[in-house]
């Protein structure tokens, strides 16, 4: 089981453009065109499948926001902060 962070490790580790709501690190990524942002979701999607850690994603029709929890530890891990910085390579 991996231990969660503190409130001020959160704020540190956060990657770029990601900001913590509750129990949770969110960003939200703009794109022109709705199916660019479909098709960004479904690259965070295999990512998450392939690491065994699911976000929560909604889909809007020019953006695109992505969740990230450790529900099991109640609140954001290193592998919430590990996950958002790939999601941030993908776009």
């Amino acid at each position: 089981m991996a231990d969660t962070l503190s409130d001020d490790e959160v704020d540190d580790r956060a990657p770029d453009g990601w900001s913590r709501d509750g129990e949770a690190i969110v960003r939200t990524y703009g794109f022109d065109e709705y199916l660019d942002g479909v098709d960004f979701a479904n690259d965070v999607a295999e990512l998450a499948d392939e690491e065994v850690h699911h976000p929560e994603i909604t889909i809007r029709f020019d953006e695109v926001e992505v969740q990230l929890t450790s529900h099991e530890e109640g609140g954001v891990t290193e592998q919430d902060v590990e996950m958002a910085e790939q999601f941030n390579d993908q776009y």
